[in-house]
This record gives structure tokens, sequence and C-alpha cells, in this order.
């Protein structure tokens, strides 16, 4: 059927604004990942910080030869958010991959995509969140295998922290750790909090633990730091976020510590 229909180009084009949102946080997560983008859609994004997401391939088991495999996608993965558009906080969402991989390796990768955008990784952002809640003494909870929580073991000790407790649940898929009650981690928070540490972190990005930091805080008495949480507080600070949040728990309340 053929029909003549009169199409015109409006002339003047209509304003700009200089950015369709004000802030943009750029997520670089695990193919595997369920609990990343959920979390920070609730936690980050906003009428004025949007939030965007790459992912890179990753496999199970969770290892340390695993998680070390996705280093030399983290440059690509980093350049296919907003190719060209300047972010004004990128994170790499994988707590484990983070220590075996390295912080300052991360930096360089996700930096020869977006250079001079702040970096946030979990670990980045854990030890930033217990220092700004003044906590040197900690019990760590993990879904990990020993094997892959042994280095996160190292790295808190390396940075500082005294281990009060350490505990693994042994599971190596994360999309298993994505399906853990998130009513078991308040009941497993109460049980592994030494009583002597000062704040609990609650390793890994794929538990849900985020939305129910509060809660464990109540359960515990002390504060709580998650891995999402985490990265998610760090994240609103660097766009100018300070808002507090206590519904997310304590940290959710404090300014960045001081490097």
């Amino acid at each position: 059927m053929n029909t003549s229909v009169d199409i015109r180009l409006h002339a003047p084009r209509p304003p700009l604004d200089p950015r369709p949102l004000e802030k943009r946080v750029g997520l670089v997560i695990l193919a595997t990942d369920h609990t990343t983008e959920p979390d920070f859609r609730r936690m980050v994004a906003s009428e004025r910080i949007g939030v965007y997401v790459a992912r890179i391939a990753y496999a199970n088991p969770t290892t340390p030869e695993n998680l070390r495999r996705m280093q030399p996608a983290l440059t690509e993965g980093a350049s296919l958010i907003l190719p060209g558009e300047p972010l004004d906080a990128i994170c790499y969402s994988c707590t484990s991959a983070s220590v075996v991989i390295g912080d300052a390796e991360i930096e360089a990768a996700i930096g020869a995509a977006k250079p001079g955008v702040p970096v946030v990784t979990p670990t980045m952002a854990a030890m930033r969140g217990l220092k700004s809640l003044s906590a040197r003494r900690i019990s760590v909870l993990t879904p990990y295998v020993v094997e892959t929580g042994r280095p996160m073991a190292n790295y808190f000790q390396r940075h500082g922290f005294d281990l009060a407790s350490f505990t693994c649940l042994g599971f190596d898929d994360d999309r298993e750790m994505a399906r853990i009650k998130p009513s078991a981690l308040v009941d497993l928070a109460r049980e592994v909090m030494a009583d002597d540490a000062e704040a609990l972190f609650i390793s890994c990005t794929a538990l849900r633990s985020a939305g129910v930091a509060a809660e464990i805080e109540a359960a515990i008495g002390r504060p709580v730091v998650t891995s999402n949480q985490a990265t998610a507080w760090n994240c609103l600070r660097l766009c100018g976020d300070a808002g507090p949040r206590p519904h997310w728990g304590h940290l959710m309340t404090l300014p960045l510590a001081r490097e």
C-alpha cells in the first residue's frame, strides 16, 4: 500500500540538558551475578543518579584460579559502559576476585578504558566502611570454600585489620550463593559474630545481605558492612550524595573515611 505522508523536519532543535541524569555510576559485574543490579537499583539509582551495567564472562566454580581469569576482560567491560562519556564512579562488583587480582591491578585495567574515573571494588569499599565505623577488630562471614576464603583473610590482615573470627559456608557457585535466604544470613551473623569483634563484614556481592544489614545490626548489637552495601555507599558518596539511609545499615549514615 503506497501512501503519501508529509514528513517535515522541525527547526530549531529542542534544547539539550548536559546529561540525561546528573551523575553516572558504572558497574562491571559477572555474567552470573543475580544480586548487584537489584541492590544498586534500590540503593543507588535515582532521578539524579543513573546506574549503567556491563557484564563480563565468568564460569563457576568460585576458586582463585577462575576468579583471576576475569582480569583480561575488565578493560573491555568498562569500555562498553557509555563509550566515550565520563562516569562519576565505576565499580567492579566481585569481592573475592578483587582480592586475588588485586585492587591496584583492577584500577589499572578499568582506568585503561575510563581514565580518571574513581574505581571502587568491594574490598576497597569495605575497608573504607570499616574505617568510617572505627572498626579494626572484625568478624568475617563469607559463602566461599576455605581455598577462596584464605586470600580474603590475608587481605584484611595485610591491611591492618585484626580478625576475631572468619567463617566460610563452603559454596563454590555464586548462583547458589545468591539463593541463600536473607533470614538465614541474619541467623548466621548472630552465630559467627565474635564477642570481642567491633564489626561484622559479610563478604560477597552475590549474597542478599545488604537488604538485611539493619536487621543484622539489631541482632548482633554492632555495625555490619556488606559487599554491596559498601560499594553502594562508596559510589553514592563519590556522586556527592551524603543523604543518610539508615534502613540499609549504620554505614549508610556516614561520610567516606579519609584515606
